[in-house]
């Protein structure tokens, strides 16, 4: 909760009401109060500033009509996330600025794309289904009995109960071929990349990604110097044929086989063996995302690229974040032999080890059978989520809206309608209390598409429904 600093002058000609509008909007406007921020309500306001609550209220309705703030049903009133238009220069207006240049908009914070509980949010899982009762009844037990030896500085690698329990299940589940000495615990998938990059790439040295591809990859990779170089996508996944022509100069190329972020096409098999050749060939590295490849909706899940690969030149990557909950920050790679030492060396520079307590709860989870019923259990559940989302869809976007993919995973790709323009849409979107994620976001080079990416997994099939209401109207005052 925000106190806000509001001089309210009773002498003054000007009503209060708008003397609390004036000076809300302009800490917003001098950035003292920033997107995001959770502002009083309107009693504890009226308390503070010793007035009524009327002119509260009154000056709550003007900035939430005008985009200022928005109401979160159950959490509050918050300054919002997608500030009116006009803004910046209204901005300079009010500061007595000269200039005609138009204020480049702040960067964007990790709240704009994994934040909070809306509909379309992607990467979200449905943690309105999350097993909380046995989940807390294991917390329990493992903090209970947790030794003192766990207490204490841990193995850089993982805690090896888990490792094995994640080696089996990625044996079984994902026909990857690995042992637990192999697996390296990490917070996250970002983490992963992270971590790989500064093993295996140098300043200068060229990374090939897809195009499109994941921006959080994007800057992963590049974070250290090395250059990026799209590769296109087409419906077998990435062009092996065009990455031949990219030099010899590219010493990683990433990936997402089973479920190509952001496009959603699955990589032949074809593909799938010419790209191991080619890291063969080039004596190069190939980084498998294995991104939402739990749930597939039109056929089985399809077995991982690192199990084809037979001369280890494939670092498979994999996190718990979308089957569990974003927050347990459990990740882990599988490493080939060859690199392990060089892969230790670089995790015991991260950050030591990774916290115990969470691994040995997700190591029981695992062993006991429990993994194993939730996936299939959410599995059924995202279908019937997928289905209501592409139901309203049809119903309200009509052909404003073309579905590019939906086969898996938790998110549907959208094209949208020649001469609408995504990063526009999904700011009138935010505006409505919708987060999508634009397209053309996901590419690099000048030629971008233009669509949505639809997250569905956070939301009741009830509330994805209105959602694509919504959107439609906001299609259809674009049209207007």
């Amino acid at each position: 909760m925000t106190t806000l600093h509001l001089p309210i002058d009773r002498s003054s000609a000007t009503p209060i009401h708008r003397q609390i509008y004036e000076g809300i909007r302009g800490a917003i406007l001098e950035g003292r109060l920033r997107s995001g921020r959770r502002i009083p309500s309107s009693r504890a306001l009226a308390m503070e500033l010793a007035v009524s609550r009327l002119p509260v209220l009154t000056a709550y309705a003007q900035l939430l009509h005008e985009g200022y703030l928005e109401g979160r049903v159950g959490s509050g009133t918050f300054v919002s996330a997608s500030l009116p238009d006009d803004l910046l220069l209204t901005r300079s207006t009010a500061t007595g600025l000269r200039s005609t240049t138009r204020v480049s908009p702040p960067a964007p914070s990790p709240d704009d794309g994994y934040g909070g509980l809306g509909p379309f949010r992607m990467s979200l899982p449905a943690l309105d289904e999350f097993p909380h009762t046995l989940w807390n009844r294991l917390v329990a037990r493992q903090a209970h009995a947790l030794p003192h030896a766990a207490m204490a500085y841990g193995d850089p690698a993982g805690w090896m109960p888990l490792r094995a329990a994640i080696a089996d299940h990625l044996r079984l589940a994902r026909a990857v071929r690995c042992e637990a000495e192999q697996i390296l615990v990490v917070p996250g998938s970002q983490a992963a990349l992270r971590l790989a990059a500064a093993v295996l790439l140098a300043r200068g040295d060229r990374v090939a990604m897809e195009e499109p591809g994941y921006p959080g990859a994007r800057a992963a990779l590049t974070a250290d110097g090395a250059e990026l170089v799209p590769v296109p996508v087409d419906d077998e996944g990435m062009s092996v044929a065009a990455l031949w022509t990219r030099g010899r100069r590219v010493r990683v190329v990433y990936v997402t086989p089973s479920h190509q972020y952001p496009l959603g096409t699955a990589m032949s098999a074809a593909r799938r063996l010419a790209l191991l050749e080619w890291a063969v060939a080039r004596d190069a590295w190939v980084l498998e995302d294995d991104y939402d490849s739990e749930y597939r909706y039109v056929s089985r899940p399809l077995g991982a690229l690192q199990g084809m690969d037979g001369h280890e030149r494939v670092i498979y990557v994999g996190t718990f974040s979308k089957v569990l909950f974003p927050a347990l920050r459990i990740g882990y790679l599988v490493v080939p032999c060859t690199l392990w030492s060089r892969f230790m060396h670089a995790r015991w520079a991260f950050d030591l080890f990774p916290p115990t307590l969470y691994q040995a709860v997700l190591a029981e989870f695992l062993r006991g059978g429990h993994y194993v019923r939730h996936l299939r259990r959410m599995r059924a559940i995202y279908h019937g989520r997928r289905d209501a989302l592409l139901g309203g869809l049809a119903r309200h976007c009509g052909e404003r809206l073309n579905v590019l993919n939906a086969d898996g995973g938790l998110h549907v790709t959208m094209r949208l309608a020649d001469g609408l323009d995504d990063a526009d849409v999904v700011a009138r979107m935010a505006r409505r209390g919708l987060t999508a994620t634009a397209l053309s976001s996901c590419y690099k080079g000048r030629e971008r598409r233009s669509g949505l990416l639809l997250g569905f997994g956070g939301s009741t099939e009830r509330r994805l429904a209105e959602a694509a209401r919504v959107l439609g109207e906001v299609l259809r005052a674009d049209r207007g």
